[in-house]
């Protein structure tokens, strides 16, 4: 099997995936992760950038939701790195996606949204935090 995933919800899912660690071959490389992150949480993630993007300009410069997405997560020490295109004329995001991101990391990007927004007058409309 060259990739899998396995979402440990059950124990019929943890039997399996013990199973797939004692049949694995030396130097398999297993990753663990937390919960990815909710649908109200993106949700509410993405209703936040859109009010900051209407009401705070960014050094004088309209920002897109994505383009301060692409601020947050780089505040929030994900990797973002940027490249030239491919016709020299301009720059691109090589960043990992939110979509990635788990609950707990979610949470912290939506608190560090919240906070930029509360120094900055943002008014936002909906402060509950999805869980």
């Amino acid at each position: 099997m060259p990739r899998a995933t396995l979402i440990i919800a059950t124990e019929r899912e943890r039997q399996r995936a013990a199973s797939w660690v004692a049949r694995a071959p030396w130097n398999t490389r297993l990753e663990f992760k937390e919960p990815k992150r909710s649908i109200p949480q993106n949700d509410k993630m993405w209703a936040m950038l859109t009010e900051l993007a209407a009401q705070v300009p960014y050094h004088g410069i309209k920002l897109a939701a994505d383009d301060w997405k692409l601020l947050f997560l780089d505040a929030l020490r994900r990797e973002v790195r940027m490249v030239p295109n491919l016709d020299s004329t301009g720059f691109v995001s090589l960043g990992r996606s939110s979509s990635d991101l788990s609950k707990s990391e979610m949470a912290d990007l939506i608190e560090l949204i919240h906070e930029f927004g509360a120094r900055h007058g943002v008014v936002f409309h909906d402060r509950e935090v999805a869980a």
